[in-house]
Order: structure tokens, then C-alpha cells, then sequence
């Protein structure tokens, strides 16, 4: 078990996961989980709620991995700048999205360029839009 802040920072570059590994006092530690999401998103989920709910946090998380929006604080998933860089890493983001962007034409087609199964998690009305159908289709 790591307890040493310095060797902690290291090994959170080399593999993010360690911080759920650890002592719990690095999952509130800003810096160690700043750069533990920057090398793999999912290491938010392990990250005290605090910085779940930090902005900095999440945007890098889910720049990593977009489905990381799914261990966000709600207030973040309807972030519409957070949710759209998470669509345009991952489809399946859109599922962790606040159903207010799920209903945001420019979000579902970011989440549909990507990959057409995103359309799922759209509202039913731009499920049904022609459009965004027919972007699916292609």
C-alpha cells in the first residue's frame, strides 16, 4: 500500500487505478486524482464526491474516457460543455447525461457522430427526428 504522497503521484501516472488501491486520503487529494483521471477517466469513480463535483476534474475525466460522466456529480452531467466533450469520446455518455441534454439537438448529434448507438439515450423526440435518423443511418 502506497502512503507516500510523491510515490502516489507517480504511480497514479503510470496506472490511475491505484488510487482506489490505496489509502482513501489520495482519493480527496486534488492533484493525485487530477492526474490519475488524466491517464484513465474511470479513476473518478474512485475520487472522494468532492471532486466529483469539481469541474477541472471531470472535463479531464471525461476527456479520457467519456463514460466517465457516469461517476460525475449530477450537477456536472448538465454541464453542457462537459457532456459534449464526453459525446465526442464516447456515445455512451449520453446515457449518464441530465435528461436535459439528452433532449439537446447539438449534443445527440455530437453522440450520434461518434457512434450511431448513442441515439438510444436521446430524447424520444430527437430519436424520431428525420435528421438525426437519417445521421444514424449513415
Amino acid at each position: 500500500m502506497i502512503t507516500d504522497r510523491e510515490e502516489m503521484l507517480e504511480a497514479v501516472k503510470i496506472n490511475a487505478l491505484e488510487l482506489g488501491d490505496n489509502d482513501f486520503r489520495f482519493r480527496a487529494d486534488r492533484e493525485v486524482v487530477l492526474e490519475a483521471v488524466k491517464t484513465e477517466g474511470t479513476a473518478l469513480e474512485y475520487a472522494d464526491d468532492s471532486l466529483k463535483a469539481d469541474r477541472e476534474v471531470v472535463l479531464e475525466a471525461v476527456k479520457s474516457w467519456g463514460s466517465a460522466l457516469e461517476f460525475a456529480d449530477d450537477s456536472l452531467k448538465a454541464d453542457r460543455e462537459i457532456v459534449l466533450e464526453a459525446v465526442r469520446n464516447d456515445c455512451w455518455a449520453l446515457e449518464y447525461a441530465d435528461d436535459s441534454l439528452k433532449a439537446d439537438r447539438e449534443v445527440v448529434i455530437e453522440a450520434v457522430k461518434t457512434n450511431r448507438n448513442g441515439l438510444q439515450f436521446a430524447s424520444e423526440e430527437l430519436q424520431n427526428d428525420p435528421e438525426i435518423k437519417k445521421l444514424a443511418e449513415s
